[in-house]
């Protein structure tokens, strides 16, 4: 786990800044009552219903993206060591977690609460407050996800399509060692 945290740092950052910058809602909007809170839900509740859709389609199809990165990998006349493998295999793990998230939310957004009678009214805060934080955490993982598949991306350009020279690349000294 701390490897994966390690390896990739910049996309987490990257996801991070954007949950906090998403959630600031939260903080900007203050206390605000239930009354307030199920207009607000009303309101927001078809943006929310589509940003989960779109992220569901999204980390589906960046799966389906990650079988061409691999194809295009294992094709490639430049030998890759393993750690070219466990990015692609992290980005697909973290995906499939987005993918669920996503997909629970959506579900979540479609229950008919607003329309329900016995809800007490002070739910409706909490139940507001619950919806932005967790679209603005989905929001920041989808972003993560982007920015893996952007880095996996630009090592197989810098690779494949610039023969440059690139850590994830076998070259002579990884061979003596491993013969060592």
């Amino acid at each position: 786990m701390l490897k994966f945290f390690k390896n990739n740092k910049n996309a987490i950052y990257g996801g991070t800044l954007a949950t906090l910058f998403t959630g600031m809602g939260i903080f900007l909007l203050g206390n605000i009552s239930g009354y307030e809170a199920k207009n607000l839900l009303k309101v927001s509740l078809s943006g929310l219903t589509i940003l989960c859709n779109t992220i569901v389609l999204a980390s589906a199809t960046i799966l389906a993206l990650l079988l061409t990165l691999l194809s295009v990998s294992f094709g490639s006349d430049n030998n890759l060591k393993k750690k070219h493998y466990y990015q692609i295999l992290n980005i697909a793990k973290f995906d499939v977690i987005l993918f669920i998230a996503a997909l629970i939310i959506f579900q979540f957004f479609n229950i008919p609460i607003l329309e329900a009678n016995n809800v007490p009214i002070s739910w409706y805060n909490k139940i507001y407050w619950t919806t932005l934080a967790s679209t603005s955490i989905i929001s920041g993982m989808m972003i993560t996800v982007i920015l893996m598949l952007y880095n996996a991306v630009t090592n197989l350009i810098t690779i494949i399509g610039l023969n440059a020279n690139h850590p994830l690349l076998y070259n002579e000294e990884d061979e003596e060692e491993v013969e060592k």
